[in-house]
């Protein structure tokens, strides 16, 4: 806690009065980012760091593996579904981007089973990439099967995405655009899901 609190006050001594002005225009304001960003809780992989966005810019949702579920409005709780919903519906955002990484512990446990120390509830999160499973494991070596599977389950997500009948819509109309992406950990690459399913670097 105490690195924490000594990060805070170079915030207050160095940060804050560049950007004092934008704060206050977003408080009086509220929010109105275009972009939402469902990225993984990894603690390496900072959305904001990666797109060199600040304050306001991006809505942005984390959890592991940068998993979406699929569309169920039962009485369960659905925390990236409630950011789904708010971002879309609310918020109005123009752009949705899935981003994946390498190195992902979620998509590892995938392949390689979850700890037993995480059995509470990560078997059952990471399960709504069953199926990147199953195409990664017709890869020849472990990394490759690790990248497989982590675009699989970027695409796995763009496609539960779909099931929202107010994402859908809005993608219909042409008032939201959904995006996967894939950043390299070590590389410090982006790469975009390209239309015929290849992830490539932005031109």
């Amino acid at each position: 806690m105490e690195r924490l609190i000594g990060g805070y006050r170079r915030f207050r001594a160095e940060t804050w009065p560049r950007e004092k002005a934008r704060f206050e225009e977003l408080a009086e304001q509220g929010q109105r980012p275009r972009t939402m960003v469902i990225a993984c809780s990894d603690s390496r992989v900072d959305p904001q760091m990666i797109f060199s966005a600040g304050p306001g810019e991006l809505f942005v949702v984390r959890n592991v593996a940068n998993l979406v579920p699929p569309y169920m409005p039962d009485a369960a709780f659905h925390g990236t579904s409630a950011a789904v919903e708010f971002a879309v519906r609310v918020l109005g955002v123009r752009d949705l981007v899935v981003m994946g990484h390498a190195l992902c512990g979620g998509v590892r446990a995938l392949l390689e089973g979850v700890p037993p120390a995480a059995g509470d509830f990560v078997a059952g999160w990471i399960s709504i990439a069953d199926r990147a499973r199953q195409v990664a494991l017709a890869c020849d070596t472990p990394e490759a099967r690790q990248e497989a599977c982590e675009h699989e389950a970027v695409r796995i997500s763009l496609a539960n995405l779909m099931t929202f009948p107010w994402v859908a819509e809005a993608v219909a109309e042409g008032r939201l655009a959904l995006h996967g992406a894939h950043f390299g950990v070590a590389t410090g690459q982006l790469v975009l899901l390209q239309p015929d399913g290849r992830f490539a670097p932005p031109p």
